[in-house]
């Protein structure tokens, strides 16, 4: 591939290497120039054009990023289209990922021009969240480099997705005077939700004495029920032989591993009865924050080995401390993450495409669009509701008049989405915890859609994005975490939500919401067919 400057004479059907705009026109990075896209250049007084040229052995980004996704070996995993040099790699149910970090090394090591960033090896996914992406870097790569990275990879699994399995597991809370029965009946509640990940649940639950001889009792008696034993002492394991682990022992089982390297959550037991696994808990499970107990549980129930030596190996990231790295049970769902999210629309473009009016106050059903969104938004789940005005402000905000909502003012809209989208993130309460950020021109989305949107970001511990899709195909709205709203901040340009999206910053989760989430009305045949009256 040669890249630089060329005259227009050579310039047709080569790749365009930066976005330029002729004639109210806009031709984006990437694509092939025609004739007449050379024609319109000479008529614009251009001598010369920035373009890739491929040569016949290259592969074109797309072509690659593909090639590479098909020729590695995976499980449980799907490939979306290729689009602007990347694949991104979606769960196809929820599990726990697995990942051969030698296989993903060899390949990245090839050429720069190919990379393939994952998840960290054991992170706990859900259904259509995002778990790899290969890019190609240029434009286009030759094909022999593409060759190489996949035989690099091997023709062993490189990455997979080990989906949960549904299974009955029971419960033992060992009890001491004193202990009262809500810390019990909270410990069972937050366990239930734990095992939702999975969507497993308890068959039984026993509250014997905790002594070792009442302990090994009940779980002989439970071993013959449920493929799997939780245990919660009353009291802190602290010993080898402590109640918990000499319990097992006694009741015909054996002890795998007492003690591991993850804080919180040092103080575990992992055993086995009758070949089934039994884990005695650490006091910090009866709390819904992650901690190592959830390492072993999850992968348990995803069918996953674990031994002493996968403990012992859990050292390295094992210090979690207060960092949350996956969703969390509803126990904290209930107090923030159900109303942590805030709907921000986006209501200053200019409409160009109009034709003069502003599309925003066609009526549907004799109401004004942006008026129709923003109630979608403060019918659903969202914790407030802000509108991000710029053109024509007062009449946007006169259409909005009685809504309890919120107004930022974006006076660079002119010049882009970003603008927008920075003062809809910067307006938000310091406690958002994510960004539903809404077009103004969306008639056909409802606050049901809005609220499956969330549920999806909730239930992704708010750590993932969520974008909404139909048909597969990518669409809005969107729901930006916490976590990227310092890079809302340096956009620039006309650059919106897509660019976060597709940049791999966090995992992504696709929810199908129907033709709402690609439904274009920006023009004024486009708002006719879907129903608007066009106000001039």
């Amino acid at each position: 591939m040669k890249f630089g400057a060329v005259p227009l004479a050579e310039a047709e059907g080569a790749v365009l290497a930066h976005s330029i705009t002729l004639d109210g026109r806009r031709l984006r990075k990437a694509h092939v120039l025609t004739r007449d896209d050379v024609d319109a250049m000479r008529k614009a007084g251009m001598g010369d054009v920035v373009v890739a040229k491929l040569s016949p052995d290259d592969l074109d980004e797309d072509a690659a990023a593909s090639a590479i996704a098909e020729g590695v070996f995976m499980r449980g995993i799907e490939a979306k289209p290729a689009a602007t040099g990347r694949v991104n790699l979606h769960a196809t149910a929820s599990g726990v990922f697995t990942v051969d970090k030698g296989a993903v090394d060899a390949l990245n090591a090839v050429d720069p021009a190919i990379t393939l960033a994952t998840l960290e090896r054991h992170a706990v996914v859900e259904a259509g969240q995002m778990v790899a992406t290969v890019k190609i870097i240029p434009f286009a790569v030759d094909r022999a480099k593409v060759d190489a990275a996949i035989a690099a990879a091997g023709r062993a699994e490189i990455f997979a997705v080990n989906a949960f399995s549904p299974r009955p597991v029971g419960l033992i809370q060992t009890v001491l005077p004193g202990l009262k029965d809500g810390v019990l009946a909270k410990t069972a509640r937050i366990t239930a939700d734990r095992l939702s990940r999975s969507s497993s649940h308890i068959v039984a639950e026993r509250r014997p004495p905790h002594e070792t001889a009442a302990l090994a009792a009940e779980i002989a008696a439970m071993s013959d029920g449920g493929d799997l034993l939780l245990i919660f002492g009353a009291s802190a394991m602290s010993d080898a032989d402590d109640v918990i682990p000499a319990a097992i022992r006694a009741a015909g089982g054996r002890v795998i591993r007492v003690g591991m390297p993850v804080d919180p959550g040092n103080l575990m037991v992992l055993g086995e009865v009758g070949g089934k696994p039994v884990i005695g808990a650490p006091g910090c499970a009866r709390s819904p924050k992650e901690n190592g107990f959830d390492w072993v549980l999850d992968r348990l129930m995803a069918g996953l080995d674990v031994g002493s030596d996968d403990i012992s190996a859990m050292g390295v990231g094992g210090l979690l401390m207060e960092i949350g790295t996956r969703p969390q049970p509803r126990e904290e769902a209930r107090g923030a993450a159900g109303t942590d999210v805030h709907a921000v629309v986006l209501a200053a473009g200019r409409s160009s495409r109009m034709g003069g009016p502003n599309k925003l106050l066609a009526l549907f059903s004799g109401e004004p669009l942006i008026r129709r969104t923003a109630r979608a938004a403060l019918e659903s789940g969202a914790a407030g509701a802000l509108v991000v005005t710029g053109h024509q402000a007062a009449r946007i905000r006169a259409a909005l008049d009685g809504l309890d909502l919120r107004f930022a003012h974006n006076p660079d809209f002119a010049a882009g989405l970003s603008g927008s989208l920075k003062a809809g993130i910067a307006a938000l309460p310091d406690g958002a915890g994510g960004a539903l950020v809404m077009l103004g021109d969306m008639p056909a989305v409802a606050a049901a859609d809005l609220d499956r949107l969330m549920k999806a970001f909730r239930a992704a511990g708010g750590a993932s994005i969520v974008r909404a899709t139909h048909a597969g195909k990518r669409g809005n709205p969107v729901i930006l975490p916490k976590a990227l709203f310092s890079a809302v901040a340096q956009l620039e340009g006309d650059t919106g939500a897509r660019h976060l999206v597709e940049g791999g910053l966090a995992p992504v989760v696709d929810v199908e919401i129907g033709e709402g989430a690609s439904l274009d009305v920006d023009t004024r045949e486009a708002m006719l067919r879907a129903g608007g009256m066009v106000q001039d």
